[in-house]
């Protein structure tokens, strides 16, 4: 009598989801960390020059690559979108702190909510307008405090940076549903693509690059290969595997691992000031992307 796997192959997917999240979590400490010694414009980079070379790498030994590339107009538009966001992202993180970027740039899940129905056909349900209101209540807790005498800083050009950051994002994720609705193997084909279609897109702003683009630190190395490897390549492969599994509204819940992560090291690590209102617009922000995400099944992606 054959055993029994001692994890179910939902269950994997479910671990491989979080663990995802939580990788991606990750990044927002270490980009806040890499930016105390590389300007943002060195720091995305050099991130996706290493996160394009590992993946063509990897594909190339697996003889997988291949140079037939289908839909190229939306391989493109997905590498400029992609970014876009990545660029706002750590411009953004100079002039405001890790755990507000986590909150807002996930917001995306509010964005494709808005989004789908116009684009997608999507209905537009209760639950939908609710989590959009909870979103939006969250953005003002947590960017203002409810100081409103500080409206006026620099820091709040920087939060709407991180929002329209997560809106990008948004767009990405509603184009992007074409591309996870074939085999692995295929989708790493083109996300291979979009990766480097976001270096390439990338790529021209190094002319706003600060002195000592070459040189770089021992810790501005290590920022940049962990983002590019621990928080871009592999987690993308768990979500990935754990997305072909669960539906996309389950995987999308499971993410908000990122956020936890994201905000417990940003306080225990950068030692990130809390405050009563900024926990309360994490509450509401945390509840929108629920609200917006327990859906029904997106039809175009395989469970």
């Amino acid at each position: 009598m054959p055993r029994k796997p001692l994890l179910t192959t939902k269950t994997k997917a479910v671990f491989f989801t979080i663990l995802a999240g939580a990788l991606w979590g990750t990044s927002f400490p270490i980009i806040k960390i890499g930016l105390k010694t590389i300007d943002p414009f060195t720091f995305v980079f050099w991130r996706f020059l290493v996160s394009a070379a590992a993946l063509v790498t990897v594909m190339l030994a697996l003889r997988k690559m291949e140079f037939k590339v289908a839909n190229k107009k939306l391989l493109v538009f997905l590498g400029i979108t992609n970014a876009a966001g990545y660029l706002l992202q750590y411009v953004a993180m100079n002039y405001t702190t890790a755990a507000k970027a986590a909150l807002f740039i996930n917001l995306s899940a509010m964005w494709v909510a808005l989004l789908s129905p116009k684009l997608l056909g999507e209905t537009f349900s209760r639950k939908k307008i609710l989590g959009v209101l909870a979103g939006l209540t969250g953005v003002v807790f947590v960017s203002t405090n409810l100081n409103f005498s500080s409206m006026g800083e620099g820091q709040l050009l920087a939060d709407l940076m991180l929002i329209v950051s997560g809106l990008t994002w948004a767009v990405f994720m509603v184009y992007n549903k074409k591309l996870v609705m074939n085999s692995t193997s295929a989708t790493f084909q083109s996300m291979t693509w979009v990766l480097v279609l976001t270096f390439l897109s990338i790529a021209p702003f190094a002319v706003l690059s600060g002195p000592g683009f070459f040189v770089l630190s021992g810790w501005a190395w290590l920022a940049i290969f962990w983002t590019a490897i621990v928080c871009w390549v592999l987690p993308y492969y768990l979500w990935l595997e754990g997305l072909k599994h669960l539906s996309a509204s389950v995987s999308t819940v499971l993410l908000l691992s990122e956020i936890v992560v994201a905000v417990i090291l940003s306080i225990v690590v950068l030692k990130e000031p809390i405050t009563i209102f900024s926990t309360i617009g994490a509450f509401f922000i945390i509840i929108a992307i629920a609200l917006v995400s327990i859906q029904n099944e997106h039809p175009t992606i395989k469970k």
